[in-house]
């Protein structure tokens, strides 16, 4: 009974601990499978976590890759920087010396400066006074383009006028041809009327001068030789030259009665001397003495009743010579006295 009892009591004790044991196991089992849970929920975090790290590392490493770029460039721009800044300290320095040579020449100009200032006053006046004289030009632009505008009207009505002038001028192109013919018709009678009365005049010429050889006609031209009518060096007229030009001076008074008055007509007295150069203190050359002998001859013309309109005095020198060379034959050749009728 006892040993049953013992059992018994025993087995009472082992199902006292049981639900203990259950409950505990039961407990432990939410422990470890709210571990689980908090244990799958971090790795979710923790997954979830790298993840976003992940993109974040990615976004890092761009960033570095960028700021790897701008370094580079940033160094590049360092080098230009440095290379620019080299450049402007050698500007700086030149600037400076410029600076230095600009401050001494400000010191210069500062005293033209106090001139300049009084010199600007006097323009302010001036530029006062050109605008209102500006204000007054305007006034006349105004007037000045009221006459322009009819000053375009006038042209119009002048273009209108050539028009017509240019019709009646081409009817005149007519006229004035045949008057144009008919006039050198007229001149070429004219001259051939001079002509005529030249040859009669040489012609009575050689009737009243004297046969002598050193009084000739070359061409349209009557020649004298200087000695016939002046000493050597000389444009005072000897008197057998007064002589001969009293004769010229009748055919030239006969001349003027015949050529009428409409024929424009002139006695051309030329000097002419030799090529030796003048020794006296009366010519200063050559020139003067034939020009004052070609004088001498119109002076007596006109003593012996010639009209002056009807004479021309003329002096060559020695720079138009019949006989080019030197001898004293060509220099008595060329020391002459020529008369020549001819238009006026």
């Amino acid at each position: 009974m006892a040993s049953l009892a013992t059992r018994r009591s025993r087995y009472g004790e082992q199902a006292y601990y049981w639900p203990g044991f259950v409950d505990a196991m039961a407990q432990l089992l939410l422990v470890i499978t709210f571990l689980l849970s908090v244990f799958i929920i971090a790795q979710f975090l923790v997954a979830r976590q790298m993840a976003g790290q992940d993109t974040a590392l990615a976004k890092l490493r761009s960033q570095i890759a960028e700021l790897t770029d701008l370094l580079a460039l940033e160094k590049s721009t360092r080098a230009d920087l440095e290379l620019a800044l080299g450049t402007l300290t050698d500007d700086f320095t030149s600037a400076k010396e410029e600076n230095s040579r600009l401050s001494n020449l400000l010191a210069t100009q500062t005293q033209a400066g106090a001139q300049a200032s009084s010199a600007v006053s006097g323009l302010q006046t001036a530029l006062e006074k050109e605008k209102q004289i500006s204000s007054e030009a305007l006034s006349q632009i105004e007037i000045l383009n009221q006459q322009l505008a009819a000053l375009r009207r006038q042209l119009a009505a002048l273009n209108t006028a050539l028009e017509a002038a240019e019709t009646k001028d081409r009817e005149s192109q007519t006229q004035i041809a045949d008057l144009g013919k008919r006039l050198n018709s007229a001149l070429a009678q004219k001259v051939q009327e001079l002509a005529r009365y030249r040859s009669e005049f040489f012609g009575r010429l050689r009737q009243i001068l004297s046969q002598r050889s050193d009084i000739r006609v070359v061409g349209d031209r009557f020649v004298f030789q200087s000695e016939v009518l002046f000493p050597k060096g000389s444009a005072d007229i000897n008197v057998e030259g007064q002589k001969e030009m009293q004769k010229l001076a009748i055919a030239l008074r006969e001349l003027e009665q015949q050529i009428p008055p409409d024929l424009p007509w002139v006695l051309r007295v030329d000097g002419h001397t030799d090529i030796d150069p003048i020794v006296n203190a009366a010519f200063r050359s050559n020139w003067e003495l034939s020009s004052a002998r070609a004088i001498a001859v119109v002076n007596v013309l006109i003593e012996n009743g010639v009209e002056p309109q009807h004479l021309v005095a003329a002096g060559f020198g020695e720079f138009q010579p019949i006989d080019g060379s030197n001898t004293e034959d060509a220099k008595s050749r060329n020391r002459r006295i020529e008369l020549k009728l001819t238009e006026r």
